[in-house]
């Protein structure tokens, strides 16, 4: 039978509400390199589409023809702009007080209590999101979490499964054991493809997005005083995600089991 065994975060958009913080990032990047470039909100939800800031740069890059159409001097120039950017984008969350997202801290500590294994899967860099989690968790912070891959360990970026298969593979745990935290339609196909369930937290800057086959899709995690909004799937009643929640997606079972409990309870408690 599914059991619930691990839970893995995405990191951008997921943990935090980063993206903005990377566009500005971005554009004052391109400020500095003198390139006539702004994303804007909308062009950056658009660009989203594509897994990996470098990847984003040398796209555009190669349509504005600002350098030779050789693979290799495009990826360089990629790498330098997008090197500075990442600069920039940790100085931005130091200065900016940077908060997780509304249940996530709570999810973490009480899979800890309860033995449940956590896995972060990004296509972000490891500076990065060390810097994100000290500064949002602590110093204790990678100590929480059992299973880290970013892009220094796994180059196929998302909607790639790799990055869930080896935070699995890490793990020792299977695919139907598992849930995956996503805001974005390639992490939610990433997640799928190395077979866990998901739960997508949309934000500004992935409304819009196809999440088919994702088990819930809700506007955050949301805490007891403060309820999601479901925006489509089947959250079973719950008003915030919480560890029973996650156990009812993996194997729904666990629902029918603990309705015919709670029913036994009220038809006791009648007679």
């Amino acid at each position: 039978m599914r059991k619930l065994k691990t839970i893995i975060f995405d990191m951008d958009g997921t943990l935090a509400d980063t993206e903005e913080i990377h566009r500005q990032a971005f554009n004052q990047t391109f400020n500095e390199f003198q390139l006539d470039w702004h994303w804007s909100k909308t062009e950056y939800r658009r660009l989203l589409g594509i897994s990996g800031g470098k990847e984003r740069i040398r796209l555009c890059l190669k349509a504005k023809k600002t350098v030779a159409d050789e693979h290799e001097s495009l990826w360089k120039l990629a790498e330098i702009i997008h090197q500075r950017k990442s600069e920039i984008y940790r100085e931005k969350l130091v200065s900016g007080h940077i908060q997780l997202r509304p249940g996530v801290e709570r999810l973490i500590y009480e899979a800890k209590r309860e033995n449940i294994c956590l896995g972060i899967a990004t296509s972000s860099c490891k500076e990065n999101l060390h810097t994100l989690l000290h500064n949002t968790l602590g110093s204790n912070a990678l100590s929480l979490f059992d299973a880290i891959v970013t892009s220094d360990t796994i180059e196929d970026k998302k909607p790639s499964p790799a990055v869930y298969q080896f935070v699995l593979s890490e793990l020792g745990v299977e695919p139907c054991n598992g849930i995956a935290l996503e805001d974005t339609r390639n992490g939610n196909l990433a997640a799928l493809a190395a077979g866990l369930k998901t739960v997508i937290t949309i934000h500004e800057f992935t409304f819009d997005n196809d999440f088919e086959s994702a088990s819930l899709v809700i506007d955050q995690l949301g805490e007891p005083a403060q309820p999601f909004s479901v925006i489509h799937g089947n959250s079973y009643g719950a008003q915030f995600v919480d560890v029973a929640l996650m156990r009812t997606i993996v194997s729904p079972v666990h629902q029918v089991n603990m309705n015919v409990l709670v029913n036994n309870q009220i038809a006791a408690t009648a007679s």
